[in-house]
């Protein structure tokens, strides 16, 4: 187990902001996360869990302990699933599965951040989402210290959503997640440039390799590399609107890109209401949105975290004023 004191966050989150903790612990076993559970139980102090920092906007020093998992491992099994340490890369556990010939995470590809957060988030992209692979989820609850199995069903996974979110937040520290892929490989490329991009490729039936090529070069081309570039992804979560909504909006802007969830929603790229506010390639001081995706704010060099949140603020005020629908963060403000 590794523990710090009055310890830097700049090398945990993507946005590169220089917030600090009062204490940092790091598990690299179940027994050693049933230990940092004893001790965040003897501290009167608050306590963050938190992944790859991908997902995660600093605002301020934080005066309690802030936990993450450095379990690494991913294991095969006979009925083809894939039990994953929560400390493992995602984007290393896509290409371990791909290689392995086993699919389904395909158009997770590259997505940053770590196992244990996509239980948490619930990722996605191009049409998948992490849910519909995820089986099981292992923890140590941090109240009683004891090792748990939670079901798919247990956590309630919702759009970028699950009770670890919600009335699970910082009760578990997750230690693997089992996923469930399969071994026959469908393509999914109807969704976003996946098609047309293959197409100008000249493939026509891919391999899982080649379409995870194809999600990876896409999403390079639209995102900036944080190692540069201090950002988390995309910023805001799609919203899903009503059908009169969407057939609302639909007549002032023809050409306004949407997804249908179900006969009644649809959901509406964020990026292009943003893009339609004249926010893509502006910023409000040290705080900017990216040239080529609108969803993706930018640390431009030197920012506060507070000064991401006033851009993120500005920007709902103006895409509520012109199409009356709010935007959510889908990144963690702390």
């Amino acid at each position: 187990m590794r523990e710090e004191r009055d310890y830097s966050l700049k090398g945990h989150n993507t946005f590169g902001i220089d917030a600090r903790c009062s204490r940092f612990l790091e598990f690299g076993s179940v027994d050693e996360a049933r230990e940092v559970a004893a001790l965040l139980r003897m501290s009167p102090s608050p306590y963050r869990i938190i992944g790859g920092g991908s997902n995660l906007l600093l605002t301020r020093d934080f005066e309690g302990t802030v936990v993450r998992s450095a379990i690494k491992g991913i294991e095969r099994r006979d009925d083809g699933c894939v039990r994953c340490g929560s400390g493992e890369i995602w984007d290393d556990v896509v290409a371990w599965c791909v290689e392995h010939e086993l699919y389904g995470a395909e158009n997770l590809s590259l997505i940053p951040g770590d196992v244990g957060a996509s239980a948490v988030q619930n990722i996605g992209a191009y049409g998948a989402e992490v849910k519909d692979l995820i089986v099981t989820v292992e923890a140590v609850e941090v109240a009683t210290g004891e090792v748990c199995e939670l079901s798919n069903a247990d956590c309630q996974y919702g759009y970028r959503d699950s009770r670890f979110k919600r009335e699970w937040k910082n009760r578990y520290l997750i230690t693997h997640v089992t996923y469930r892929l399969n071994r026959q490989f469908e393509p999914m490329s109807d969704y976003g440039n996946i098609s047309k991009e293959l197409a100008r490729r000249g493939i026509s039936k891919p391999t899982a390799q080649q379409l995870r090529q194809v999600i990876i070069d896409i999403r390079r081309e639209k995102l900036p590399d944080p190692e540069v570039t201090g950002n988390a992804g995309s910023f805001f979560m799609n919203p899903v609107v009503s059908r009169d909504k969407y057939l609302e909006l639909a007549g002032q802007y023809p050409d306004m890109p949407h997804y249908t969830i179900d006969d009644q929603h649809e959901k509406i790229p964020a990026g292009w209401m943003i893009d339609q506010c004249g926010w893509k390639g502006r910023s409000l001081g040290r705080a900017g949105v990216h040239d080529r995706q609108a969803l993706v704010l930018v640390n431009l060099g030197g920012a506060t975290g507070s000064e991401i949140v006033d851009l993120c603020n500005v920007i709902q005020r103006d895409v509520r004023q012109r199409f009356g629908i709010d935007l959510y963060p889908e990144v963690n403000i702390i």
